[in-house]
């Protein structure tokens, strides 16, 4: 039942931009027709999840695909439906979302487009979670890839534009090699292209082969979630797509990477201990490094993109502590860790498309992104300020948000490699706690300047002069975000079975997850303190209102600073509250500072301006591309243009592939 319904809702989704192509570009009819199909299919996969955790039933579905054999091999596990809900949930809310943030009345030339390449992206991400056999993955996989460059090309007459599709789609292409070898290792190790777990009596798969696998499995999806130094795409991407495009792709195409690198762990018999210590030492990296660069943003949205390169390091982190679990024989460090690593794919989800929604809100009522041209928001824009604040709450990891409980499973897990000396230990995994807590640190300096800079003070330029709150279509998404980063922050308990299913399909031999991990993890403790400090916090509020309405409130200009007559140029810019921090890490992430000439006896105006780069792209991945593109200009000759030459070519290599011994 769940997988039909599963199954249907994907179909729905992936189909529903279609209609609109029969409909006017200036027609709304269209875009109402597309956002009811893709509701209605995204609700019956989200019915699908739900019948499946409930019940605990899982009928695989096959059928006959192509006349070579190739199968339709499609289920609903553990690990499925919690990557599943993502998927139906951000698609189902982007669609409605792009009502009013993407009207095509007012996007004629591209909106049908958007539409019908958001419905393809959301379908395939849902058949490769669903997929069972590495035929159906890839053909998922490339759909998934595709269609995201179309969307993050969607504004394709911009030159910058251009250029973050092209980076994307190099990314993308690099990532499908490392998956056409991962499977055809598997293949190889199996006799079949079914995913299967992989033991010494149904496979022959050798710790050599295995590696090999692991090691390919990290190249390939870890370009696709972006983790260092293997981001290079993403900032860019995300940065430049319409936003709720960019709350897709943060939300959930990274975490189809997430799912690729589980789902293969998972078949992979005894992993050795470095496969945890690379996992754990990558996640720490990017973790730190990536929020590092997201405090030196002045894009918002690339702030944001940065952020989510943060997170992927954190839900990398829980893995890393499953697979040493594993590796050592250590069942409570498998349960906290995936526990952490899977309620964390739901958590930023939820917060980092909460958070790219009010970032679209913030453009579509400004007409800019650019952090130093913002301010004063809050006043005119209230909800969304509100949205943005409890998003920035979540992504901190602070209580009494959803975000807390997933790292403190986490936490939880890497203290515990430290105390316990009486079982197998690997107490280098203590330090990631470290790392851990230096995330969470910095990614409150990062929203803190960003909440202040963008919707505090005064405004900066015409741009928040003249800002309007968006319209109910945009807000109400936002307010359903943010109502799941509150429940699931006050009642971690409603996920807990869930979290236990998708723990038990991946390590199986772990006995009785459920009481572990409700003993290990004080979840209704969290609840109380939780419900305590939003109380607190309500008492705090209505004696602040009380007072104000009791008293005399004077108004005065915002950040004054006992200034007569001050102007917005008195106000700390983002990138001069960041500058401490920026210089802090100047080591790894090599800032830019445009400094004004020596001026001369009658100055102009001048500027003084500090960027921070991406290091990774600016200065080694396109020197070297540009360097190799140099290096073949050599082979120039060959392309004659004829096409005779071209068919003598393919001639002599087929010969020589047939003389091959």
């Amino acid at each position: 039942m769940s997988e039909w319904l599963v199954l249907m809702g994907a179909v729905i989704v992936g189909a529903s931009g279609f209609p609109g192509l029969l409909f006017r570009r200036s027609a709304l009819a269209g875009q109402w027709l597309t956002t009811l199909l893709a509701v209605f299919g995204a609700g019956l996969g989200l019915m699908g999840v739900c019948w499946f955790v409930r019940t605990g039933e899982t009928h695989a579905i096959v059928r006959d695909w192509l006349p070579q054999g190739i199968r339709l091999n499609v289920a609903v596990d553990g690990l499925s439906a919690i990557f599943l809900v993502p998927v139906f949930l951000i698609s189902l809310l982007g669609s409605i979302y792009g009502l009013g943030y993407w009207k095509q009345t007012e996007h004629q030339e591209n909106g049908r487009a958007l539409r019908l390449f958001y419905g393809l992206l959301a379908g395939s991400m849902a058949f490769i979670v669903l997929a069972r056999n590495g035929y159906l993955f890839l053909f998922a996989w490339e759909i998934m890839a595709l269609s995201a460059f179309f969307l993050v090309t969607t504004e394709d007459d911009k030159p910058d534009v251009r250029e973050a599709g092209w980076i994307y789609l190099v990314a993308t292409r690099m990532a499908t090699v490392f998956l056409f070898a991962l499977f055809a290792l598997l293949h190889t190790a199996s006799g079949s292209f079914k995913l299967f777990a992989l033991t010494e009596s149904n496979s022959n798969v050798t710790p050599g082969m295995a590696t090999a696998i692991f090691l390919l499995a990290l190249g390939g999806f870890g370009i696709k979630m972006g983790i260092m130094p293997l981001h290079v795409w993403l900032p860019s991407a995300h940065a430049t797509a319409p936003s709720h495009v960019s709350a897709i792709m943060s939300g959930v195409i990274l975490k189809m990477g997430v799912y690729g690198l589980v789902r293969v762990t998972s078949l992979l018999p005894n992993p050795p201990l470095a496969w945890g210590a690379i996992v754990l030492a990558l996640g720490a990296v990017s973790g730190v490094l990536g929020v590092a660069l997201a405090v030196g943003q002045r894009d918002l949205k690339r702030l944001l993109a940065y952020s989510s390169i943060e997170n992927i390091g954190i839900i990398m982190m829980g893995l890393g502590l499953a697979l040493i679990g594993r590796s050592l024989g250590r069942p409570d460090w498998v349960i906290l860790g995936m526990a952490g690593c899977l309620l964390h794919v739901c958590n930023h989800a939820l917060f980092k498309g909460l958070m790219f929604f009010c970032a679209g809100s913030v453009i579509h009522g400004t007409g800019t992104r650019e952090i130093d041209s913002l301010g004063g928001l809050a006043k005119l824009m209230p909800w969304t300020a509100l949205c943005f604040i409890i998003g920035s709450v979540a992504i901190c990891g602070l209580p009494p948000l959803n975000s807390f409980v997933s790292e403190f499973f986490i936490y939880l897990g890497l203290f515990d490699t430290l105390v316990d000396t009486s079982k197998p230990s690997f107490a280098v995994a203590g330090l990631a706690a470290a790392a851990l807590a230096l995330i969470g640190a910095l990614a409150v300096a990062c929203f803190v300047k960003a909440y202040g800079a963008v919707f505090l003070g005064t405004a900066r330029s015409e741009h928040s002069r003249h800002a309007h709150e968006s319209p109910l279509s945009m807000l109400g998404p936002m307010g359903v975000l943010a109502g799941g980063c509150l429940v699931i922050g006050l009642a971690p308990s409603l996920i807990a079975p869930a979290l236990v299913s998708g723990i038990v399909t991946w390590a199986p031999n772990v006995a009785d997850v459920g009481g572990r991990l409700a003993a290990l993890a004080p979840l209704p403790w969290i609840s109380i303190m939780g419900c305590g400090l939003v109380a607190g916090l309500w008492l705090g509020w209505s004696v602040l209102s009380s007072r104000l309405r009791s008293n005399v409130v004077e108004h005065a200009s915002t950040w004054g600073c006992g200034y007569i007559a001050p102007n917005t140029r008195m106000q700390y810019t983002s990138s001069s509250f960041a500058q401490m921090l920026v210089d802090l890490f100047a080591w790894a992430l090599h800032p830019r500072t445009h400094r004004p000439t020596p001026f001369p006896l009658f100055p102009q105006q001048t500027d003084f301006r500090t960027e921070v780069p991406d290091v990774m792209l600016d200065q080694a991945m396109l020197p070297t591309f540009h360097f190799v593109a140099r290096l073949f200009t050599w082979l120039r000759f060959l392309q004659q243009g004829n096409v005779q030459i071209y068919l003598l070519y393919i001639f002599l290599v087929l010969v020589a592939l047939l003389l091959w011994p």
